[in-house]
């Protein structure tokens, strides 16, 4: 009798020890329980993962995926270095992170490649004429910062031509990249116009750049990024405007993976110091002179009230670095793409919202 109470006491107690096992196994102080293929790991691989503002502060620099070969946006000389709107995007960011926007390194990719660089981890944020749609964002896995240009398909002519308008081109040749949505967007927006033409169809960008320059057509559509830089191409870029015509909406911004609130709130502000600071007309030249406003609004911008660059992981001061160190965002247009260069290309939906145009931050408050 006593013997068999021995072994009930041995059972109970390994019972017990089974258990504590067990709770141990599936308690999260223990760490995560074992997944199957069915519910991978992703979520704890995403906890442990460094976020993107530290790995590029550790790694002393911000890569952007960008381009190299079109004037005005993204273009790479000779010497390797590269200019335009979107790099300048770029040196805005390492100029917030750093205080310094030679601290930003464009890794250029083709049109087919940029979404595979940016996923990768090759770099941390796309910046590269890049159209914002519901697709990229939902099936690419991105989140879109603000559009930094509203771009659209436009047209180009001669300045001599007297054409201003659709209807000017009544009867006119347009030369048009076959198969494109090019194509078919004149198509749609000449007949809703009423106004016939004769399109000029090539097969490659190259050749319908040279058939325009030797006339043989009146005027070339395509992407107004495109435009502007194509024209340098052209024999004399001088005589030849892009009117101030939209005819498909293509909103172009930079674009960061999703999972990383933090790094997408820090970009998408950063742009809009850019856009705050042009409508407060606070810019490169005169940002010292604003340090003792009395405006909270401009107090807010430039880090005299309230910590809200530390809200993005950032020193206090990350605005006034990006507008004295790059510019506001009128200063970075002009200097790509305004008046004194050779596109010229008129800001339209790219003004501020007080002037007509869609450029519009949120508060910073």
């Amino acid at each position: 009798m006593l013997k068999g109470k021995k072994i009930q006491t041995v059972a109970l107690t390994l019972s017990m020890v089974v258990g504590m096992i067990i709770a141990a196994c599936l308690s999260p102080s223990a760490g995560p329980a074992p997944t199957t293929a069915e519910e991978p790991a992703a979520p704890v691989a995403q906890t442990e993962a460094k976020s993107t503002l530290d790995i590029v502060k550790e790694r002393g620099k911000i890569i952007c995926v960008g381009r190299g070969d079109l004037a005005g946006f993204g273009f790479v000389n000779e010497e390797g270095v590269f200019s335009g709107f979107d790099v300048d995007y770029c040196k805005v960011l390492a100029a917030a992170i750093f205080g310094d926007p030679s601290k930003a390194e464009i890794r250029a990719a083709t049109a087919s490649e940029r979404f595979t660089v940016l996923q990768s981890g090759e770099a941390d944020v796309l910046i590269r004429v890049t159209t914002r749609t519901m697709s990229r964002e939902t099936d690419l896995g991105m989140n879109f910062a603000p559009t930094t240009f509203y771009d659209g398909q436009g047209l180009l002519v001669r300045k001599n031509s007297g054409i201003k308008t659709l209807q000017d081109l009544n009867g006119a040749s347009i030369c048009v990249l076959a198969g494109t949505t090019t194509e078919l967007n004149m198509a749609d927006q000449m007949a809703a116009a009423g106004v016939s033409y004769e399109p000029v169809v090539f097969e490659t960008r190259d050749e319908v750049a040279t058939a325009y320059d030797e006339g043989r057509c009146d005027a070339w559509t395509t992407d107004k990024s495109g435009l502007a830089s194509g024209i340098t191409t052209l024999a004399d870029p001088s005589a030849n405007e892009i009117l101030d015509l939209t005819l498909s909406k293509e909103p172009l911004g930079p674009a960061v993976r999703h999972g990383d609130d933090q790094w997408y709130d820090l970009v998408s502000w950063v742009v809009y110091a850019t856009f705050t600071a042009e409508e407060m007309g606070i810019n490169s030249t005169n940002v010292d002179s604003f340090m003792d406003t009395e405006d909270p609004n401009i107090k807010k911008l430039l880090g005299l009230e309230g910590e809200y660059c530390a809200k993005i992981g950032l020193d206090n001061d990350c605005f006034v670095n990006v507008i004295k160190q790059v510019g506001n965002y009128g200063e970075i247009y002009n200097a790509n793409l305004g008046p004194d260069t050779v596109f010229n290309l008129p800001r339209g939906l790219n003004n501020q919202y007080t002037n007509g145009g869609l450029i519009y931050a949120p508060p910073i408050r």
